[in-house]
């Protein structure tokens, strides 16, 4: 039964709409405040979250608790747990974001017309975003401290699995802005398990959400995707390939085939596909397999594989087009640049893949030629990460074309308007 069809509950209905309309009012509020008002507020912010961990660490330890009994998978679980290192790094992160170049009043653009007319185009904040999210309390805090500093109103919808967690993040966020005079209905958390409640924010709440960002599993981008009657950032799953070319460093193909899989594999950024070139020799790819093994990864690969690494198990179709999220990774032996292009263009989800060479013209024409939002030479697919590019943190990855790609950090949640000065000018 679709949602058009759901019997409505008025009561949900109303309580999300008077959220959508807090949301909207606060974003006005935000819109009249200074840049160093809204740093003063994820300082104040960053603050009460390590303040506060004593009690975000039993909420914690009250989902992990359900969500273990409840049979969560290991990633998921990895993705749900906090402690005390995690809640500190939550707090720096917050105070980088606060760090950050204020993205909003920037000149993106501006020129003269011939009858003397000033146009200028300016960065302005989206208005109110509605993020949904599954299990990782983490988001509660970069989403709503991205959305403050760029001047935006977040509304946050986690994860059943992590409502205990992101209820005593956001109250500490709340706490913090009212403590510095700055609207506390900027970040709003729905505090409800009802899945209803997901339906409502896609509907635009009365016109209130300006955009969606769903950060999640396939069923859930699937859903938003489907449904929502606002715009929507995508971030689908992160089917991420590594290429080892047969111009590659074997150290550097080693090191960088284990950290891509292995440092952290429920993450969307983790290598679910290795693509060896055939002019790579059997020993490196030897070498890098029992690398992978001696850290814990299950190998999979297709005919070519196995004729060298005779022991794994056969890879299907299936596990080109699956993200592991788990120590599993499938091996293919491609032939050369092409045959990895043809490869990745045809299962790549468009999130993340990565080439290690020493041959640059190699390099460069696989950055150009792979069409996906983060592309790397030399370097781990998990740095696909709003942090490890200088953002603080992120909402999530865009994997699509429209208005953000890549990480989404705070200059990626705003949008422009033009500012026209003129002196007496009028239309013939």
């Amino acid at each position: 039964m679709t949602l058009a069809t759901q019997p409505p509950d008025a009561a949900l209905a109303e309580s999300m709409h008077d959220m959508g309309a807090r949301a909207r009012a606060a974003s006005r509020t935000l819109g009249l405040m200074s840049a160093a008002d809204r740093t003063r507020g994820l300082t104040a912010i960053a603050a009460a979250v390590r303040a506060a961990a004593p009690e975000i660490l039993a909420a914690n330890a009250g989902d992990m608790a359900a969500a273990t009994a409840k049979g969560l998978a290991p990633s998921m679980l990895d993705r749900l747990a906090l402690d005390a290192g995690r809640i500190e790094a939550i707090a720096a992160g917050v105070e980088v974001i606060a760090a950050l170049p204020d993205p909003l009043g920037r000149e993106l653009a501006r020129w003269t017309r011939p009858n003397g007319l000033d146009i200028a185009r300016v960065a302005v904040p989206l208005g109110v975003i509605g993020i949904i999210y599954e299990s990782r309390p983490n988001v509660t805090a970069d989403a709503g401290a991205l959305c403050l500093r760029s001047g935006n109103a977040a509304i946050l919808r986690g994860g059943s699995e992590s409502l205990r967690s992101s209820r005593a993040l956001a109250g500490a966020m709340r706490a913090a802005l009212k403590q510095e005079g700055l609207p506390e209905d900027a970040v709003q958390l729905v505090d409800t398990a009802d899945r209803d409640a997901v339906g409502h924010m896609l509907t635009g709440l009365g016109g209130a959400i300006d955009v969606i960002v769903p950060r999640g599993g396939r069923s859930l981008v699937a859903r938003v995707q489907a449904e929502a009657r606002v715009p929507v950032i995508g971030h689908l799953e992160g089917l991420c390939h590594t290429y080892i070319h047969a111009g590659a460093d074997p150290e550097k193909a080693v090191a960088i085939a284990v950290n891509a899989k292995m440092r952290r594999t429920g993450v969307c950024g983790s290598t679910e596909t290795l693509l060896v070139d055939t002019g790579v020799t059997p020993a490196l790819l030897q070498t890098i397999a029992a690398a992978l093994e001696e850290a814990g990864c299950e190998l999979r690969g297709d005919g070519r594989a196995r004729a060298v690494l005779p022991h794994i198990a056969p890879a299907t179709e299936k596990d080109w087009s699956t993200e592991y999220l788990a120590p599993i990774l499938s091996i293919a032996i491609v032939d050369g640049l092409e045959g990895a292009l043809a490869h990745i263009a045809r299962w790549s989800s468009g999130h993340t893949d990565a080439i290690v060479t020493e041959d640059t013209a190699a390099a460069e024409a696989f950055l150009a030629r792979v069409d996906s939002a983060i592309v790397l030479h030399n370097a781990s697919t998990q740095f696909a990460d709003g942090g490890e590019f200088g953002f603080g943190a992120e909402i999530g990855i865009a994997t699509g074309r429209i208005h953000a790609r890549g990480p989404v950090g705070a200059e990626q949640l705003t949008t422009y308007k033009y500012a026209v000065r003129g002196t007496g000018q009028v239309r013939p």
